[in-house]
Protein backbone atom coordinates (compact mmCIF):
# COMPACT_ATOMS: atom_id res chain seq x y z
CA UNK A 1 0.00 0.00 0.00
CA UNK A 2 1.31 3.56 -0.90
CA UNK A 3 2.07 5.93 2.39
CA UNK A 4 -0.84 7.32 3.81
CA UNK A 5 -1.61 10.79 5.92
CA UNK A 6 -4.36 9.75 8.52
CA UNK A 7 -6.39 12.34 10.45
CA UNK A 8 -8.26 11.16 13.50
CA UNK A 9 -10.57 13.54 15.33
CA UNK A 10 -10.59 13.04 19.01
CA UNK A 11 -13.73 13.31 21.51
CA UNK A 12 -16.02 10.43 20.01
CA UNK A 13 -13.25 8.97 17.56
CA UNK A 14 -10.09 7.96 19.25
CA UNK A 15 -11.44 8.73 22.87
CA UNK A 16 -14.58 8.24 24.34
CA UNK A 17 -15.62 11.92 24.46
CA UNK A 18 -13.52 14.47 26.96
CA UNK A 19 -11.23 11.56 27.68
CA UNK A 20 -7.30 11.34 27.12
CA UNK A 21 -6.99 8.07 27.39
CA UNK A 22 -7.55 6.16 24.43
CA UNK A 23 -7.91 2.45 23.72
CA UNK A 24 -4.97 0.38 23.75
CA UNK A 25 -6.24 -0.87 20.59
CA UNK A 26 -6.60 2.44 19.06
CA UNK A 27 -2.75 2.89 20.23
CA UNK A 28 -1.43 -0.36 18.95
CA UNK A 29 -3.08 0.39 15.59
CA UNK A 30 -1.80 3.92 15.26
CA UNK A 31 1.99 2.37 16.27
CA UNK A 32 1.86 -0.30 13.20
CA UNK A 33 0.39 2.10 10.97
CA UNK A 34 3.61 4.31 11.85
CA UNK A 35 5.55 1.62 11.27
CA UNK A 36 4.45 0.72 7.97
CA UNK A 37 5.08 4.27 6.55
CA UNK A 38 1.65 6.73 7.21
CA UNK A 39 1.75 9.40 9.04
CA UNK A 40 -0.92 9.99 11.46
CA UNK A 41 -2.17 13.52 12.80
CA UNK A 42 -4.65 14.81 15.68
CA UNK A 43 -7.40 16.66 13.85
CA UNK A 44 -9.61 18.22 16.24
CA UNK A 45 -11.63 21.23 17.28
CA UNK A 46 -9.48 21.19 20.52
CA UNK A 47 -7.23 23.96 20.89
CA UNK A 48 -3.41 23.06 21.70
CA UNK A 49 -4.11 22.96 25.39
CA UNK A 50 -7.07 20.81 25.51
CA UNK A 51 -5.28 18.32 22.95
CA UNK A 52 -1.38 18.14 25.01
CA UNK A 53 -2.51 15.28 26.92
CA UNK A 54 -2.32 13.60 24.05
CA UNK A 55 0.66 14.36 22.72
CA UNK A 56 2.83 11.73 24.58
CA UNK A 57 0.97 8.91 22.15
CA UNK A 58 3.54 10.02 19.69
CA UNK A 59 1.41 11.62 16.48
CA UNK A 60 2.96 13.17 13.64
CA UNK A 61 1.39 16.51 13.77
CA UNK A 62 -2.37 18.56 14.89
CA UNK A 63 -4.61 19.82 12.87
CA UNK A 64 -5.97 21.95 15.62
CA UNK A 65 -8.47 24.33 16.78
CA UNK A 66 -10.62 22.95 13.49
CA UNK A 67 -8.04 24.15 11.50
CA UNK A 68 -6.86 27.00 12.93
CA UNK A 69 -3.27 25.83 13.94
CA UNK A 70 -1.46 23.10 11.89
CA UNK A 71 1.85 21.34 13.22
CA UNK A 72 3.57 18.95 11.06
CA UNK A 73 6.00 16.97 13.34
CA UNK A 74 7.86 20.21 15.03
CA UNK A 75 7.10 22.55 12.49
CA UNK A 76 3.90 25.03 12.81
CA UNK A 77 2.68 25.85 8.99
CA UNK A 78 -0.27 27.78 10.09
CA UNK A 79 -1.60 29.59 12.30
CA UNK A 80 -4.20 31.86 12.32
CA UNK A 81 -6.56 33.56 14.95
CA UNK A 82 -9.31 35.94 15.04
CA UNK A 83 -9.13 39.48 15.38
CA UNK A 84 -9.61 41.17 18.15
CA UNK A 85 -12.51 43.12 16.40
CA UNK A 86 -14.46 39.71 15.50
CA UNK A 87 -13.31 38.54 19.04
CA UNK A 88 -15.48 41.27 20.64
CA UNK A 89 -18.36 41.34 18.39
CA UNK A 90 -18.99 37.95 18.56
CA UNK A 91 -19.17 37.64 22.20
CA UNK A 92 -20.95 41.01 22.71
CA UNK A 93 -23.69 39.64 20.19
CA UNK A 94 -23.98 36.30 22.09
CA UNK A 95 -23.90 37.54 25.32
CA UNK A 96 -26.59 39.60 24.82
CA UNK A 97 -28.83 36.93 23.53
CA UNK A 98 -27.71 34.85 26.48
CA UNK A 99 -26.09 32.60 24.73
CA UNK A 100 -23.16 30.68 26.85
CA UNK A 101 -19.42 30.92 25.16
CA UNK A 102 -16.37 29.30 25.93
CA UNK A 103 -13.48 30.77 24.02
CA UNK A 104 -10.64 29.31 22.77
CA UNK A 105 -6.64 30.50 22.85
CA UNK A 106 -3.84 28.29 22.03
CA UNK A 107 -3.02 28.13 25.58
CA UNK A 108 -5.85 27.83 27.39
CA UNK A 109 -9.73 28.07 27.44
CA UNK A 110 -12.59 30.80 28.93
CA UNK A 111 -15.37 29.82 30.12
CA UNK A 112 -19.07 31.99 31.01
CA UNK A 113 -20.14 31.55 34.53
CA UNK A 114 -23.14 28.98 35.54
CA UNK A 115 -22.28 26.57 32.25
CA UNK A 116 -21.26 23.93 34.42
CA UNK A 117 -25.28 24.29 36.13
CA UNK A 118 -26.78 25.03 32.56
CA UNK A 119 -25.08 21.73 31.24
CA UNK A 120 -26.39 19.97 34.10
CA UNK A 121 -29.81 20.46 32.55
CA UNK A 122 -29.12 19.31 29.81
CA UNK A 123 -29.39 15.53 28.02
CA UNK A 124 -27.44 15.09 24.75
CA UNK A 125 -25.86 12.19 25.27
CA UNK A 126 -25.19 11.13 22.06
CA UNK A 127 -23.67 14.37 21.57
CA UNK A 128 -19.85 13.91 21.95
CA UNK A 129 -19.39 17.88 22.03
CA UNK A 130 -21.22 18.10 25.17
CA UNK A 131 -20.13 15.39 27.14
CA UNK A 132 -16.38 16.82 26.49
CA UNK A 133 -17.68 20.04 27.60
CA UNK A 134 -19.20 18.25 30.77
CA UNK A 135 -16.51 16.11 31.80
CA UNK A 136 -13.76 19.24 30.99
CA UNK A 137 -15.90 21.17 33.52
CA UNK A 138 -16.02 18.38 35.97
CA UNK A 139 -12.60 17.64 36.29
CA UNK A 140 -11.72 21.44 36.01
CA UNK A 141 -9.01 20.75 32.44
CA UNK A 142 -7.62 24.18 32.70
CA UNK A 143 -11.20 26.23 31.52
CA UNK A 144 -10.59 29.37 33.40
CA UNK A 145 -13.37 31.51 34.08
CA UNK A 146 -14.10 34.20 31.42
CA UNK A 147 -13.54 37.43 33.54
CA UNK A 148 -10.13 36.22 33.84
CA UNK A 149 -9.25 36.32 30.03
CA UNK A 150 -6.10 38.23 29.41
CA UNK A 151 -7.16 39.48 25.97
CA UNK A 152 -4.62 36.71 24.35
CA UNK A 153 -5.50 35.84 20.94
CA UNK A 154 -8.83 33.42 20.26
CA UNK A 155 -9.38 30.60 17.28
CA UNK A 156 -12.72 30.03 18.08
CA UNK A 157 -15.97 29.91 20.06
CA UNK A 158 -17.55 27.46 21.79
CA UNK A 159 -21.75 28.14 21.74
CA UNK A 160 -24.28 26.72 23.83
CA UNK A 161 -28.68 28.03 24.30
CA UNK A 162 -31.59 26.49 24.37
CA UNK A 163 -33.00 28.06 20.90
CA UNK A 164 -31.40 28.55 17.61
CA UNK A 165 -32.94 32.11 17.73
CA UNK A 166 -30.86 33.56 20.08
CA UNK A 167 -27.74 33.08 17.27
CA UNK A 168 -29.79 35.36 15.02
CA UNK A 169 -28.46 38.42 15.69
CA UNK A 170 -24.74 37.13 16.02
CA UNK A 171 -25.29 35.38 12.96
CA UNK A 172 -26.75 38.88 10.92
CA UNK A 173 -23.39 40.43 11.78
CA UNK A 174 -20.77 37.49 11.67
CA UNK A 175 -22.24 34.85 8.96
CA UNK A 176 -20.28 35.98 6.55
CA UNK A 177 -17.03 35.83 8.41
CA UNK A 178 -17.99 32.63 10.64
CA UNK A 179 -19.72 29.41 9.97
CA UNK A 180 -21.74 28.52 12.76
CA UNK A 181 -20.99 24.58 12.66
CA UNK A 182 -23.69 23.38 15.46
CA UNK A 183 -24.07 19.37 16.19
CA UNK A 184 -26.77 17.69 15.75
CA UNK A 185 -29.45 17.45 19.10
CA UNK A 186 -31.94 16.01 20.07
CA UNK A 187 -35.48 17.80 20.15
CA UNK A 188 -35.81 20.14 23.54
CA UNK A 189 -31.91 19.49 24.43
CA UNK A 190 -28.63 21.79 24.27
CA UNK A 191 -28.72 23.56 21.03
CA UNK A 192 -24.25 23.69 21.04
CA UNK A 193 -21.39 24.53 18.37
CA UNK A 194 -18.70 26.61 16.99
CA UNK A 195 -17.89 30.14 15.77
CA UNK A 196 -15.04 29.03 12.75
CA UNK A 197 -13.41 31.07 10.74
CA UNK A 198 -14.20 30.81 6.98
CA UNK A 199 -10.59 31.03 7.04
CA UNK A 200 -10.37 27.67 7.66
CA UNK A 201 -11.39 24.29 8.49
CA UNK A 202 -10.77 20.61 9.68
CA UNK A 203 -10.45 19.81 5.04
CA UNK A 204 -8.47 22.26 4.76
CA UNK A 205 -6.10 21.85 7.36
CA UNK A 206 -5.88 18.40 5.50
CA UNK A 207 -5.09 20.18 2.34
CA UNK A 208 -2.17 22.16 4.23
CA UNK A 209 -0.77 19.29 5.61
CA UNK A 210 -0.88 17.18 2.16
CA UNK A 211 0.90 20.43 0.55
CA UNK A 212 3.70 20.45 3.19
CA UNK A 213 4.82 16.70 2.51
CA UNK A 214 3.91 17.15 -1.68
CA UNK A 215 1.39 14.29 -1.15
CA UNK A 216 -1.96 14.09 -2.83
CA UNK A 217 -5.49 14.09 -1.30
CA UNK A 218 -6.17 10.80 -3.05
CA UNK A 219 -3.63 9.20 0.09
CA UNK A 220 -5.25 10.31 2.93
CA UNK A 221 -7.67 8.75 5.13
CA UNK A 222 -10.21 10.64 7.71
CA UNK A 223 -11.88 9.44 11.04
CA UNK A 224 -14.44 11.55 12.95
CA UNK A 225 -17.62 11.88 14.49
CA UNK A 226 -19.60 15.22 14.71
CA UNK A 227 -20.42 17.88 12.31
CA UNK A 228 -16.77 20.23 12.82
CA UNK A 229 -15.77 17.02 11.16
CA UNK A 230 -17.74 17.52 8.08
CA UNK A 231 -15.08 19.36 5.75
CA UNK A 232 -12.24 16.43 6.51
CA UNK A 233 -14.63 14.04 5.67
CA UNK A 234 -15.71 15.87 2.58
CA UNK A 235 -11.94 15.88 1.44
CA UNK A 236 -10.01 13.09 2.78
CA UNK A 237 -10.31 10.53 -0.31
CA UNK A 238 -11.17 7.89 2.32
CA UNK A 239 -13.76 8.76 4.98
CA UNK A 240 -14.68 6.70 8.21
CA UNK A 241 -17.05 7.32 10.26
CA UNK A 242 -17.85 6.25 14.10
CA UNK A 243 -21.17 4.10 14.84
CA UNK A 244 -21.32 6.71 17.78
CA UNK A 245 -21.28 9.47 15.81
CA UNK A 246 -23.74 11.81 13.65
CA UNK A 247 -26.24 10.83 11.06
CA UNK A 248 -25.07 13.15 9.39
CA UNK A 249 -21.26 12.18 9.16
CA UNK A 250 -21.82 8.68 8.75
CA UNK A 251 -24.53 9.07 5.36
CA UNK A 252 -21.54 11.26 3.69
CA UNK A 253 -18.90 8.94 4.88
CA UNK A 254 -17.15 5.90 2.66
CA UNK A 255 -17.68 3.39 5.74
CA UNK A 256 -18.71 2.92 9.33
CA UNK A 257 -16.93 1.25 11.91
CA UNK A 258 -18.07 0.26 15.31
CA UNK A 259 -17.83 2.50 18.44
CA UNK A 260 -14.55 4.04 20.15
CA UNK A 261 -16.11 1.74 22.70
CA UNK A 262 -16.28 -0.98 20.69
CA UNK A 263 -12.27 -0.94 19.06
CA UNK A 264 -13.65 0.67 16.53
CA UNK A 265 -10.53 2.75 15.22
CA UNK A 266 -8.52 -0.29 15.51
CA UNK A 267 -11.18 -2.65 13.64
CA UNK A 268 -10.89 0.23 10.58
CA UNK A 269 -7.38 0.41 10.31
CA UNK A 270 -7.06 -3.38 9.98
CA UNK A 271 -10.19 -3.29 7.41
CA UNK A 272 -8.27 -0.95 5.40
CA UNK A 273 -4.96 -2.33 5.32
CA UNK A 274 -2.70 0.30 7.42
CA UNK A 275 -1.72 -2.10 9.94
Amino acid sequence: MSKKLIFVDIDGTLTSAGSNVPPESALNAIRKAQANGHKVFLCTGRNLDMLSPLLKYGFDGIVGSAGGYVQCEEEVIYDMPMTSEQRDVALDLLHKNGVFCTIEAKDGSYGDDDLSAFLDDMGNEGNSEIQRWRKALAENLNIVPMKDYDGRPVYKVVIMCREMGQLDECRKALEDQFNFCMQEVKEHSCINGELINRAFDKGRGVERVCEHYGMSLEDTIGFGDSMNDLEMMEKVNISVAMDNGAEAIKKISTMVTDSVEEDGLAKAFEKLGLC
